[in-house]
């Protein structure tokens, strides 16, 4: 496994309950871009839409010498990779315990990106 992109700010502002592994839809200039090293991860959180996930706030840079004939959004929702039961699971706890799903890094597993998330709740602000 190899590291790309990590979310150091997830881990101070919540505490981490359990860790997940999803893949991660994406378009080919952002492939590119995120072996590039073009990732942040810092503000994004993962949702559940229609019984899927989605990260949203993951942004991706294009870079410069990107195909004239696609428009690059690098703010672009993507979609989450889990099995059917993983998700009905985690919709569960999420919605009944009001965990927060937020992602903690990208990697490289077998040759495809992944992204590894996890269930948490936020900290208490008093310290």
């Amino acid at each position: 496994m190899t590291a790309i992109a990590e979310n150091r700010r997830a881990r101070f502002d919540y505490h981490i309950e359990e860790r997940f592994e999803a893949g991660i839809v994406l378009e080919g200039w952002e492939v590119k871009a995120i072996r590039a090293g073009q990732v942040q991860l810092t503000d994004g959180y993962v949702v559940i839409r229609d019984g899927e996930l989605a990260l949203i706030g993951c942004r991706i840079n294009a870079l410069r010498t990107a195909s004239t004939h696609v428009v690059p959004e690098p703010d672009r929702t993507k979609k989450l990779l889990m099995h059917k039961a993983e998700i009905r699971r985690l919709i569960g706890k999420v919605e009944q315990r009001g965990f927060t799903l937020v992602p903690l890094n990208l990697h490289y597993k077998a040759s495809a990106n992944r992204s590894r998330n996890a269930k948490a709740s936020a900290r208490s602000s008093a310290r």
